[in-house]
């Protein structure tokens, strides 16, 4: 966890910003400040805590029940601003969006992926991802199936298809990848790894 005592408040007078990042989406939700006090109290319980110039010290979520559970705390460069990457229960912003910053901000991939998560947490018969999780043969079926039409739009070098085609073999790629285990972090992971 971060080293409260390296970070540099001195430069904020007090305060540094905190930029809080969906930790499997990787959108940027909120832009907020935190004091001392706030983010030992976010360290303390997990949860993440803020300061206001108007309110001081309060706890994301406490009304709301849209909490931000931290992942992890890191530091910039210049130690006066700090990354909270953390899962929330609910929407950032205070108008009920999903994030301050609007929808330019989501990553499409991931909140394809998000969306699968949530779709194996809460299966619903009307739900085709939650069909797929439910069948394996099917699962294994489509992604054969949208591979040879990927290939075949590539090979007529028809664009437009071919990127059709890629969406589809994304979709259930994850899906798949959901059902075996495994995660987008993960894939993430192993393509950093091979950088």
């Amino acid at each position: 966890m971060l080293d409260l005592s390296s970070l540099d408040f001195e430069k904020g007078g007090g305060l540094v910003s905190v930029v809080a990042q969906h930790a499997s989406t990787g959108q940027v939700l909120m832009v907020a400040f935190a004091s001392p006090e706030s983010l030992a109290r976010t360290v303390e319980t997990g949860e993440m805590h803020y300061h206001s110039r108007a309110r001081g010290l309060w706890h994301k979520g406490a009304t709301s029940g849209n909490t931000q559970r931290v992942v992890s705390l890191t530091a910039d460069c210049d130690r006066d601003a700090v990354l909270a990457r953390v899962l929330p229960a609910g929407p950032a912003c205070h108008t009920g969006a999903v994030t301050c910053f609007g929808d330019v901000a989501a990553e499409t991939i991931a909140e394809l992926d998000a969306t699968i998560d949530e779709r194996a947490d809460s299966p619903s018969t009307s739900s085709y991802t939650a069909k797929l999780l439910s069948d394996r043969n099917l699962r294994l079926k489509k992604i054969g199936e949208e591979a040879s039409e990927f290939v075949t739009a590539c090979a007529d070098g028809d664009a437009t298809r071919a990127n059709e085609e890629a969406a589809d073999l994304f979709y259930h790629t994850l899906v798949a990848l959901h059902a075996a285990g495994g995660s987008l972090t993960a894939v993430r992971d192993v393509l950093r790894a091979r950088r």
